[in-house]
């Protein structure tokens, strides 16, 4: 607790003009040179891209994965979704370079709200070839410090992947706003955070002092002085902050990434034509999860079920439908195993350490 009080202190040496000054306006993004999509050419080879094909990329973030898609085969349509409106902007400059103009169609939204888009642009269900997902954060939002993604870049508390355009909660309003308990349960559920009733119980002393969390590095700073421990390993066995989980927990609530992904799960078997291919990159278990299950039908009335199979009493029901529904999938999988990133690309991008990529067909 004594931990806890001197962080208190140096909270309120800090001023409202110094939390400002963090509040910048995000400049639209150039992709580094060094950008580099993560398991690109594995995606696009399970792709199979074909000439006069349709595909959507679901997450075009700085568009590796589009551009390589569209330069493997000369007669690709390639409709990219992004909810971020500065992806959006680089889908956008993308498509007006010569050799892709009339090949690259930009859309702005969520998983959830992609029907509308692609009615917009006359595109019907199960017409299309192949969906790629890679999800979880672009490299650009992790390095634009006023994003407020990173623990390593200080910045406004925000998070929020459509710079609000949708309206929304930033991570700020809720470390303002919600309980100790949902506290606790947001860090726990979308962290995997064993720590998550003492982060909780920090956040909500903090408020007690009166004291807003509005920077990313107040956070962190609040997080480390809470648990007060030495160095932690994540499951890769890589240093890791100890608020990484607490970032992770906050953003995805904030960005309902997990309904979301379940979404767009969905949405691959509704737009896929029979044979499509559904390629999807994820970072976490949580996303994994998701993916995995749907892969393997273990959904239940469109739900990602939240019980492994093996783990499923099929002794406990006699509804033949439900026993059905549990053995049965709709999607083929590609590869025997998960597919890992090899040491070479590790090497030139360590933030594909805890890639998995799974590719499945549709065949029903």
């Amino acid at each position: 607790m004594m931990m806890i009080s001197k962080f208190l202190t140096r909270l309120r040496s800090i001023t409202t003009q110094q939390v400002r000054q963090y509040t910048a306006t995000v400049t639209p993004p150039t992709p580094a040179p060094g950008h580099v999509p993560v398991l690109c050419q594995t995606a696009v080879d399970y792709l199979q891209p074909l000439a006069g094909g349709k595909y959507i990329d679901m997450t075009f973030g700085a568009g590796g994965h589009t551009r390589r898609l569209l330069d493997s085969c000369s007669e690709t349509t390639v409709y990219a979704l992004d909810r971020d409106p500065l992806a959006h902007e680089l889908a956008q400059r993308l498509s007006q370079e010569p050799e892709y103009v009339g090949r690259l169609v930009p859309l702005l939204g969520k998983f959830s709200e992609l029907p509308q888009l692609l009615e917009e642009v006359n595109v019907p269900r199960h017409s299309i070839d192949g969906m790629l997902f890679d999800f979880g954060c672009s490299s650009m939002q992790f390095d634009e410090a006023a994003r407020g993604f990173s623990i390593s870049h200080n910045g406004p508390l925000d998070m929020r992947m459509d710079c609000g355009r949708t309206g929304g909660v930033s991570a700020a309003d809720v470390l303002a706003r919600a309980e100790e308990a949902d506290l606790a349960r947001i860090l726990r559920v979308y962290g995997e955070e064993k720590a998550a009733k003492k982060i909780a119980r920090a956040i909500v002393e903090a408020r007690g002092a009166l004291q807003r969390i509005e920077t990313t590095r107040q956070l962190a700073d609040l997080v480390a002085a809470a648990l007060g421990e030495g160095q932690r390993l994540d499951r890769l066995q890589r240093p890791a902050h100890a608020a990484t989980k607490t970032f992770q927990a906050l953003r995805i609530f904030v960005n309902n990434e997990l309904n979301e992904i379940n979404y767009g799960m969905l949405l691959a078997q509704e737009y896929l034509r029979a044979e499509g291919r559904l390629v999807a990159i994820t970072f976490h278990s949580l996303e994994d999860t998701i993916v995995k299950r749907h892969i393997n039908g273990n959904v239940i009335e469109g739900v990602a079920n939240p019980v492994p199979l093996k783990y499923c009493g099929y002794d406990l029901t006699h509804d033949p439908d439900l026993l059905e529904s549990f053995v049965q999938s709709n999607w083929r999988q590609l590869h025997r195993h998960v597919i890992l990133p090899d040491a070479s690309e590790i090497a030139r991008n360590s933030r594909s350490r805890s890639a998995k990529l799974r590719a499945a067909i549709k065949i029903k």
